[in-house]
C-alpha cells in the first residue's frame, strides 16, 4: 500500500514510476479523491463547529423567553446535525475509495529494475553451471521410464480433477528428501529460524501481504472464510501484522516447508502436462523482516541462500532481474533463478526473490522501534523460494536422466536417501 502524503508531496514520481508498471493516470484519480475527501472532512467539521455554537446558543434563548430565536436556533442545529451527517458519509465513502484503489496498485520499482513489458525484457545477472551434454534425446520429467511407476497423473485427475499428481514409491520419497535437504540447508548454513505455520488464514492475512483484494481469483477460499495460502510468505510476513517490534530484534530470517494453493487462474493451456504447473505443491519459503537501511543487502544475501540450494544439487541456473512490467505486484525489485531443464531444452523459474520496502508493512501496520527513541518506522520486507519442491524435483530428475531410463541423484541427497545414489530404470532406489 502506498503512503498518501508520499503521493501529495510527489505525485510525478509517484505517476512516472506506476508507468514503468504500464499504469498511467493514476496519480490525477488518488489525488482527486484524496482532494474531495479531505474537504468533505473539512466542510463537516466546519458544520460541527456551526453545530456547538447554535447548541450552546439554544439555552440562552429559552432563558431570555426568545421563542422565536429559540425555535430558529433549534432548527439550524438540526440542519447541521444533518449536514455533518451527511458529509461525514460521503468523506466515509470516499476514503473507501481511496483505500480500495490504493490496496489495488502495485509496489513502485527501484531506480535499478529495467524498463520493460515483459519477460522478454527480463535481463540476465549471471549463470552458474553448464548443462549437460547428452547422448540420447534428454525427455521431460513424466517420460523417464524410471519415473513413471512414482508419478501417476491419472490418479490424480480421478482424486482431484486436472493439475493434481500422486507421488508413489521412490519417486515421494526424493521429493520428500528435497525438501528436507532444504530445509536442513538454510538452518544450517544460512541460520534461518524453522517455522511451520497454518495453510489456513483470515482474510487480512491475504488483505496484508497483497494477494487481496486484486488477485483473489489466483487463490481458494474455504466455505467458512478461510483463504489457502499460496505460498507460507503469507504466515510468515504476517507474524509481525500490527506489530511494534524492537529494532534490534531485525532481521527476522524465517524458512517454513508448506503445501502451497493456487488456482493457475489465467495459465489455461500453460504447462497442462507433468508436474510443472499445480493447483497444490509445496515449496520451501524464505521471508526476512528488516529495515530501509539494510532491505538491499538482504535481498542480495536471499538471492545467495536460493542459489546455494541449486548449486548443492549440481542443478545449471541463471540469476534474472525482472524488468518492471514483468514483477509481482508487491516487489521493488526481484530475482528470479531459473533452472536449466533439459527435457524442454531450456531454463525455467524455480524461485523468485523480491524486496518489498514497506508496501506490505503498511498494509499490515508493521513497525519497529528505532534504537534511542523516536517515531515509529515500517519494517520491510522480503520473500523468496528456497525453492520450489516440485519443480527442483523436476530438475534433478530430467538433468540425472541416463539412457537406460534411470536416474542418478546429486550427491547431495543419498544421506536423504539412506545411502541410494539412482533412481533404477524400474522405478526403485538403489
Amino acid at each position: 500500500m502506498h503512503d498518501i502524503r508520499a503521493i501529495r508531496d510527489n505525485p510525478d514520481a509517484f505517476e512516472r514510476a506506476l508507468n514503468r508498471r504500464g499504469l498511467h493516470g493514476l496519480s490525477s484519480q488518488i489525488l482527486s479523491l484524496d482532494s474531495e475527501r479531505r474537504a468533505r472532512i473539512s466542510a463537516a467539521e466546519t458544520a460541527q463547529a456551526d453545530q456547538n455554537r447554535a447548541s450552546k446558543e439554544v439555552g440562552a434563548a429559552k432563558a431570555r423567553g426568545d421563542d422565536a430565536e429559540f425555535e430558529r436556533l433549534r432548527a439550524l442545529v438540526a440542519e447541521k446535525k444533518a449536514d455533518v451527517a451527511r458529509m461525514q458519509a460521503e468523506a466515509g465513502d470516499l476514503d473507501t475509495q481511496l483505500r480500495d484503489l490504493l490496496l489495488g496498485l502495485p509496489n513502485l520499482p527501484l531506480d535499478q529494475v529495467p524498463d520493460g513489458a515483459d519477460e522478454e525484457d527480463n535481463v540476465e545477472l549471471r549463470r552458474w553451471g553448464n548443462p549437460r551434454k547428452f547422448d540420447i534425446t534428454p525427455v521431460e520429467h513424466f517420460e523417464i521410464a524410471g519415473v513413471k511407476p512414482g508419478m501417476d497423473f491419472e490418479m490424480g485427475a480421478k482424486l482431484s480433477g486436472s493439475r493434481f499428481v500422486v507421488l508413489k514409491g521412490a519417486v515421494a520419497r526424493i521429493h520428500r528428501a528435497l525438501a528436507q535437504f532444504m530445509i536442513d540447508l538454510h538452518i544450517d548454513r544460512h541460520g534461518l529460524e524453522e517455522t511451520w505455520t497454518p495453510v489456513l488464514v483470515l482474510e487480512d492475512m491475504m488483505l496484508g501481504t497483497g494477494q487481496l483484494p486484486k488477485f483473489g481469483e489466483d487463490s481458494y477460499q474455504t466455505r467458512e472464510g478461510w483463504w489457502l495460502i499460496p505460498t507460507a510468505e503469507v504466515t510468515l510476513t504476517n507474524t509481525v501484522n500490527g506489530d511494534l517490534v524492537e529494532h534490534a530484534s531485525l532481521p527476522r530470517r524465517m524458512v517454513a516447508h508448506s503445501q502451497c494453493f493456487r488456482s493457475e487462474a489465467g495459465s489455461a493451456g500453460r504447462d497442462t502436462t507433468g508436474m510443472l504447473r499445480q493447483h497444490q505443491f509445496e515449496k520451501v519459503e524464505m521471508v526476512s523482516i528488516t529495515d530501509a537501511e539494510t532491505g538491499l543487502a538482504e535481498h542480495d544475501r536471499m538471492t545467495r541462500c536460493a542459489e546455494a540450494v541449486l548449486e548443492a544439487l549440481e542443478l545449471p541456473y541463471r540469476t534474472i532481474v525482472l524488468c518492471a512490467g514483468d514483477m509481482g505486484a508487491g516487489a521493488r525489485i526481484t530475482h528470479d533463478l531459473e533452472v536449466w531443464l533439459p527435457g524442454q531444452n531450456r531454463y525455467r523459474e524455480i524461485s523468485s526473490v523480491s524486496y518489498c520496502g514497506d508496501y506490505q508493512a503498511r498494509r499490515m501496520n508493521a513497525r519497529y522501534r528505532p534504537e534511542g527513541g523516536g517515531k515509529p518506522e515500517f519494517v520491510h520486507t522480503l520473500n523468496g523460494s528456497g525453492l520450489a519442491v516440485g519443480r527442483t524435483l523436476i530438475a534433478v530428475l530430467e538433468n540425472g536422466q541416463q539412457a537406460d531410463g534411470s536416474v542418478l541423484l546429486p550427491a547431495a541427497l543419498h544421506p536423504y536417501l539412506g545411502g541410494a545414489t539412482q533412481l533404477t530404470a524400474d522405478g526403485t532406489l538403489a
